[in-house]
């Protein structure tokens, strides 16, 4: 019988295979004594486990595409630092030490500890985070329990053109599968920003997940049908519906090819519109995909990851090598730079010894407002970025701005820094321009006055719709209101922009909306002429922009905004972005 799955779509694409069912149960863990004389070969057991751990993640990182984004990587050094980490290396030998236990059951003692102290924390994301303790922690006990025959024979079967199904997947797991050539990636659990999700788009493997359930349906070798798009999964196919959807996979991939011929093109609409197209970097390392899919230049590049994942903040020297490095490898073209967003779901270890906790950290201390609490944070990073832009054009953007006030005193810090920076003769760019990052409703709403004060504005739609809607959008009971469509946040967007065209500024959007091709049109018509994306779909969005024509959208924009069913919005984007050229997938 032919049924549909419904999930959510995380990574585009068309696949048809049959199902590869992996079973993700927790391995079987039980507790026995040890006499004291087989302590200390049981502690190297433990420590054998461990390096074969950290031995199979070093592999799998050997196997990551070179054209994969830096985030491909990023996850696997997450894992591997745990695997350094003393919760890991050191407590449950502390533990068979004390309690003469199997080294398993010290393991899972403590992953119970780890999980329940993340399991008590107010913020959905990073509550999120067990699943990395999990994953880690179940990498250790397999090299523990030693894989069964019959796991072995699972995993020697080919998995080339396999529909991967799961409840979930390790970021090792995922990068294995896309290189033994999987069609594509079904999960039971997880959100469109999981690590399953942000992977799979990243190494181009159609997705779906969230299913719930679907254990209850998808049974081994099943032919399927997988839409990354729609995030629907077809079981048992007609003929029909395998030739229909064969076609949109050609059509896809012929679309997909013409997208090769315009890294060099400028971005244009068919009536002779142009639109700046950047791209947002978190590591110099992602500059090089950047460039090589025709970025204009950089506009967003995250400063915090080079404060994550250690004991202490980089000093100004730290910081200012590493955006000159930045700005010397762009070779003239601009880089926006955005100050520390820190705090909600990234911290910094020693940042604020002693800080109360907070029940609320999206609502709480960060981005800016963690600046202007802790100036020698925010002073070192202010003097770096204006000393690496006598390199190149560099753009300083501030995050989180919720009150003209905030920009003041934000600009009183940079007025300080250029006047200390000048009478120690230090070089920097007089002229460097000064930007408001619009993600808070009351920045949107108030945007006329940010306009006066700054050089130009950038939307970051993520926030804003969260903070918009009242939903955390990695929240897989709630993320399903996450609606970028929402009357309010396209109402919030056509005010900041209003704003920028009155002040005379340039308006850019730097959210994910900005790279979503179901928008790119909308955003079009609503006036954006500034997008900055993942390296990854850069060339998809300038080449709806290159088939697009302002004067056939400008019109059924007016009538999206004004429309109030969500149905019958999301049905005039589709009749939008059908107007011109091929379908957009």
């Amino acid at each position: 019988m032919t049924f549909a799955l419904q999930g959510i779509g995380a990574s585009k694409g068309i696949a048809i295979g049959k199902v590869h069912a992996i079973e993700r149960t927790q391995p079987e863990v039980l507790e026995y004594a040890l006499p004291r004389k087989f302590v200390r070969s049981e502690i190297a057991r433990y420590r054998r486990a461990l390096a074969s751990a950290k031995a199979e993640l070093r592999a799998v990182k050997q196997k990551i595409p070179e054209s994969a984004a830096s985030d491909v990587a990023a996850f696997i050094d997450t894992h591997l630092l745990m695997l350094e980490d003393s919760v890991l290396t050191s407590a449950p030998i502390d533990i068979i030490r004390q309690r003469h236990c199997n080294a398993e059951w010290a393991l899972r003692m403590q992953r119970d500890e780890v999980v329940g102290v993340f399991e008590a924390m107010d913020d959905e994301y990073l509550r999120t985070r067990k699943d990395d303790v999990d994953h880690v922690v179940n990498r250790v006990l397999r090299a523990l329990l030693k894989p069964a025959k019959s796991t072995k024979k699972a995993r020697a079967r080919s998995l080339k053109g396999r529909v991967v199904f799961a409840d979930d997947l390790t970021p090792a797991d995922t990068v294995l599968m896309q290189h033994q050539g999987v069609s594509a990636v079904v999960t039971d659990f997880g959100g469109p920003h999981s690590h399953t999700a942000i992977l799979a788009n990243s190494l181009g493997i159609p997705a779906v997940v969230g299913l719930h359930a679907a254990w209850h349906y998808l049974r081994d070798d099943e032919l399927v049908i997988v839409d990354g798009r729609q995030g629907v999964v077809i079981v048992e196919p007609t003929d029909a519906m395998i030739r229909f959807y064969r076609k949109r996979q050609r059509e896809i991939a012929r679309y997909r090819g013409a997208r090769q011929k315009l890294r060099k093109a400028a971005a244009v609409t068919v009536d002779g519109e142009p639109v700046g197209l950047q791209a947002n970097v978190e590591l110099p390392e992602d500059i090089k995909a950047a460039t090589q899919m025709g970025a204009e230049g950089v506009g967003l590049y995250r400063t915090e990851f080079l404060f994550m994942n250690r004991e202490r903040p980089p000093d100004e020297e730290e910081q200012y090598q590493t955006y000159a490095k930045v700005v010397k490898a762009l070779r003239g073209a601009p880089v926006t730079i955005r100050t520390m967003d820190l705090g909600a779901d990234k911290q910094v270890d020693g940042a604020r010894p002693g800080a109360p906790a907070t029940t609320n950290p999206a609502l709480g201390v960060r981005a800016i407002r963690l600046c202007l609490k802790e100036p020698q944070l925010f002073v070192p990073q202010v003097r770096a970025i204006l000393r690496a832009s006598a390199h190149g054009p560099i753009r300083l953007m501030i995050p989180m701005l919720s009150s003209v006030q905030e920009l003041s005193q934000v600009t009183d810090i940079i007025k300080q820094c250029r006047i200390e920076l000048r009478n120690q003769s230090v070089e920097y760019d007089e002229a460097i321009k000064i930007g408001a990052m619009i993600e808070v409703p009351a920045a949107a709403l108030c945007a006329d006055q940010f306009a006066r004060a700054v050089d130009f504005l950038s939307i970051g739609t993520n926030d804003l719709i969260q903070y918009t809607i009242a939903v955390d959008r990695v929240d897989d009971e709630v993320n399903y209101l996450y609606d970028p469509l929402h009357p309010a946040v396209l109402k919030l967007i056509q005010i900041t922009i209003g704003a920028g065209r009155k002040a005379g500024i340039p308006v850019a959007m730097c959210g994910e909306m900005a790279g979503d091709s179901r928008y790119v049109r909308l955003l079009l018509g609503m006036g954006l002429r500034e997008f900055s994306v993942h390296p990854n779909a850069l060339l998809e969005v300038k080449q709806i922009i290159n088939e697009s024509r302002i004067d056939r959208i400008s019109q059924l924009t007016r009538r999206i905004i004004r429309t109030v069913t969500p149905s019958r919005r999301a049905a005039l984007v589709d009749e939008m972005n059908q107007l011109d050229g091929p379908k957009i997938w």
